[in-house]
């Protein structure tokens, strides 16, 4: 049985992260779901983090070398280019979503297949690359378990390393015993992992064009690295005859001595493993070893544009762990489907935006309580807060001058600042609020019910009432009995 092609995204369709997640709190099972997953990878992390004395330095050693190589990203992505060309493959620029896409469809196209098998990869679900080929009437297999299974099950990526963790495993059976045509399918994850194999088995040996993403691309050499975990990924880089792989041009770094860094800090910070099962790295093409054609698309779509902003320049240091996601208190209530992004999560809440040029998803740098945990976690010591906080100025300046003079937050802000500017505007707002709290306030002080838009606040946790006396009023009581 064919699956049928995995479902993309349309930015200018996607509801605010409000609105989905007040929608997607309702589902007690997914929340169930993401919670038990996040719980886990985190508790794996933690003990294989804590048993490194140097931690601390690898995480400090990888982000000085991401913020050289964005310094000088022009040099070491012709260096990858040069070196990549000399080992036999091809290189291809790529300016958006569109034309790598339609790089992508042509080089498929010359390759007389009709089908591909691929690798897990955030970058082609970023330009949707899936529902391209099967416009040009491709078949798409995903060979990645969890990518499967959202495959089959006409779904979407709700994390970045674990993109079905929302799906137990009784919804996993169901949909391989929809799809696959398998009634009598047990439900422990030997069984499901046997109908998968089963399933995959043939496609790997039949299908010969395979489509992969990158985790890594080595300047110094042209090579291209892709860690996984299933053999999957392995399959499809050395059984096809043509391999194209697509990858944004923050891939790059300088050196294959710089791997031992990232291999080290990826796995644990993923998946709470030491080391990936699976860790690839191939160099151009060899006769009678693996591909015969090999392709690199290096996708821009966005990211120079975040390189020219110096205080979210470091969004492009994301080696796409998904640690953030699961230390997530929003995230680990919401799951992914809330950011109607393919990068859901706090790294997402701050990518999608730059990516799509503040032009969609202006809601995201609010999905965040700016606790901070993602920060803590974070291998490469991205400060997502403080972008977050960068992207809200940004939100709310683009926001100003489109609504102009009509803007209610900018009115209500200077409205605040004449009260704030002078003392008897702040006392006289004190008695007024006080006034008209008096209706709403419980015989127990607290307010918990308010009116129109100000119920965006009661909604979610309750405001206790205003003291009858302010300490300026008791300071100068004072001061009168004490003379």
């Amino acid at each position: 049985m064919t699956p049928e092609p995995l479902v993309s995204i349309d930015p200018t369709r996607v509801p605010s992260f409000q609105t989905a997640a007040k929608l997607l709190l309702n589902d007690s099972q997914l929340r169930k779901n993401v919670r038990h997953a996040t719980g886990v990878i985190q508790a794996r992390r933690k003990l294989v983090t804590e048993e490194l004395p140097d931690w601390q330095e690898l995480r400090e050693s990888a982000r000085q070398i991401k913020t050289h190589t964005l310094q000088h990203l022009d040099r070491y992505l012709e260096d990858f280019e040069r070196n990549c060309t000399r080992a036999g493959g091809v290189v291809h620029w790529a300016r958006d979503a569109a034309e790598a896409r339609k790089i992508a469809v042509e080089l498929v196209q010359q390759s007389a297949s009709g089908e591909v098998i691929k690798i897990k990869s955030m970058t082609t679900e970023e330009i949707a690359l899936n529902a391209a080929l099967e416009a040009a009437g491709v078949r798409v297999y995903e060979t990645d378990l969890a990518e499967l299974i959202l495959q089959l099950g006409r779904d979407l990526p709700s994390h970045i390393v674990v993109p079905a963790l929302h799906k137990n495993r009784q919804q996993i059976r169901g949909i391989f015993e929809r799809e696959m045509s398998l009634p009598n399918l047990g439900e422990r994850p030997a069984d499901l992992a046997e109908a998968a194999r089963t399933f995959l088995r043939e496609k790997f040996l039949r299908v010969k064009t395979g489509v992969s993403g990158a985790n890594f691309l080595i300047a110094e050499t042209g090579a291209v690295c892709v860690v996984e975990s299933e053999g999957n990924g392995r399959m499809c880089l050395t059984l096809p005859g043509t391999l194209i792989t697509i990858a944004g041009i923050d891939k790059v770094i300088p050196s294959f001595r710089d791997l031992e860094v990232f291999l080290q800090l990826l796995p644990r910070s993923a998946t709470g493993e030491r080391m990936n099962p699976y860790n690839s790295i191939w160099t151009g093409v060899h006769a009678g070893d693996g591909p015969r054609a090999f392709h690199v698309i290096l996708l821009d779509n966005g990211r120079t544009g975040i390189l020219a902003d110096e205080k979210a320049r470091e969004t492009l240091h994301c080696i796409r762990c998904g640690a953030c996601q699961n230390a997530c208190p929003v995230y680990r209530q919401t799951g992914g489907h809330a950011y109607g992004s393919v990068y859901a999560g706090p790294i997402g809440a701050i990518l999608t935006p730059q990516l799509q040029q503040m032009e969609h998803a202006r809601s995201l740098p609010y999905a965040s309580s700016l606790c901070g945990a993602c920060y803590e976690v974070c291998p490469l010591k991205i400060n997502i807060p403080e972008v977050l906080i960068h992207l809200r100025h940004q939100v709310v300046e683009l926001e100003t001058r489109g609504l102009g003079a009509l803007n209610p937050e900018a009115v209500a802000m200077k409205l605040m600042a004449s009260v704030f500017a002078s003392e008897s505007r702040f006392r006289a707002a004190q008695r007024l609020g006080r006034m008209a709290e008096a209706p709403l306030a419980g015989r127990d002080g607290w307010i918990r019910w308010l009116p129109g838009v100000l119920g965006g606040w009661t909604a979610v946790r309750d405001l206790r009432r205003m003291p009858k006396q302010t300490f300026r009023e008791w300071w100068e009581q004072r001061g009168e009995s004490d003379a």
